[in-house]
């Protein structure tokens, strides 16, 4: 029986085979390999995947659609200590840009967050840039946060889901007023208070802090229908993502969800919305139900032909809740 490692070496072999290979060439290839599996280690089956790799393409040729469809760039899960290892295939272009990006911004004594006032205009005093004991790879990583920042709230990015292109926070005032603890972003990822602190010394993000959000107009009623900034803002704290059962959406992936239909005379009020990634939004056009359960949390009821007695509430964007699940409905 295959494993996970043996798996990827498959997958992988077959992404990175030209679009041109016929499918009948692949699929005999997958074949052999998923037989050879059963008797190899991973590291031996890449080694064979490698060799059947170049017996199909011995020439090495790839088109410009072949290196297209493999770029990307994903994160892998945000480790127990904050921080997170991403994965990055960049085209000829992207490469191009960072290395001239890199050579300017990466240089020793530019963007370092160590210093009083990090250089990011000009050049950097001669003093700071050699006693800069940043490696190449942190200067590299330095330089790339201070580019997206700089776009962070700019105008001309325009606006998504109607709100500028930000970082979104919820936090609590007792954290907040110590300095301590964690926020959690709109994105799902959990930020030391202390960096958010620091964070809104560069530039101005949203921030949702419990206890003290009710000097803000968030109860609209019927004066319209489409959500307003502020209330999306509250339910990025409240909800953190997508409210459907076993749903990992983060916030800035969804959309803004009526408990009670509009249609039939639900209201555009703070406590009567939540969040939904659009596949489960679309799930109320098709007998789907949802409601406020007396704790706060948001239950989706499904018609009775698909009720199996499976979860109605999500709390993948809360594992607080399995330490302390007297904590206060939609508290971060």
């Amino acid at each position: 029986m295959l494993d996970g490692e043996h798996l990827r070496v498959i997958q992988n072999f077959v992404r990175g085979l030209p679009e041109a290979i016929p499918v009948d060439t692949v699929e005999r290839a997958e074949r052999f390999l998923a037989e050879q599996a059963a008797n190899l280690r991973p590291d031996q089956l890449d080694t064979l995947a490698k060799r059947c790799a170049l017996l199909i393409n011995p020439d090495g040729t790839f088109s410009d659609a072949d290196r297209a469809r493999q770029r990307g760039f994903s994160w892998c899960g945000q480790r127990a200590d904050g921080m997170s290892v991403g994965k990055l295939v960049a085209s000829p272009e992207l490469r191009a840009n960072l290395d001239a990006w890199l050579a300017r911004f990466a240089a020793p004594g530019m963007c370092n967050p160590d210093d009083e006032t990090p250089c990011i205009r000009g050049e950097p005093d001669q003093e700071v840039a050699s006693t800069d004991r940043r490696s190449h790879t942190q200067r590299q990583h330095d330089a790339l946060n201070a580019l997206v920042r700089s776009q962070l709230g700019n105008p001309k990015l325009g606006v998504h889901n109607g709100l500028p292109v930000t970082v979104i926070v919820s936090t609590t005032l007792k954290e907040l007023t110590a300095g301590t603890g964690q926020a959690v972003t709109a994105g799902g990822t959990v930020l030391p208070i202390r960096d958010l602190i620091r964070m809104a010394r560069h530039a101005y993000h949203y921030l949702a802090v419990f206890d003290e959000h009710h000097s803000r107009p968030l109860y609209l009623g019927r004066t319209r229908r489409v959500a307003s900034p502020d209330q999306r803002v509250v339910l990025y704290a409240k909800d953190r993502g997508c409210t459907h059962p076993g749903c990992d959406a983060p916030g800035y992936w969804c959309e803004v969800h009526h408990l009670d239909d509009w249609a039939t005379g639900g209201h555009t009020n703070a406590d009567k919305l939540t969040l939904a990634c659009k596949p489960h939004h679309n799930l109320t056009e098709n007998g789907w139900k949802t409601t406020r359960l007396a704790n706060g949390r948001t239950a989706w009821i499904p018609p009775p032909r698909l009720d199996r007695g499976q979860p109605r509430t999500n709390d993948y964007h809360h594992p607080e809740r399995f330490f302390n699940d007297d904590s206060p409905p939609g508290g971060p």
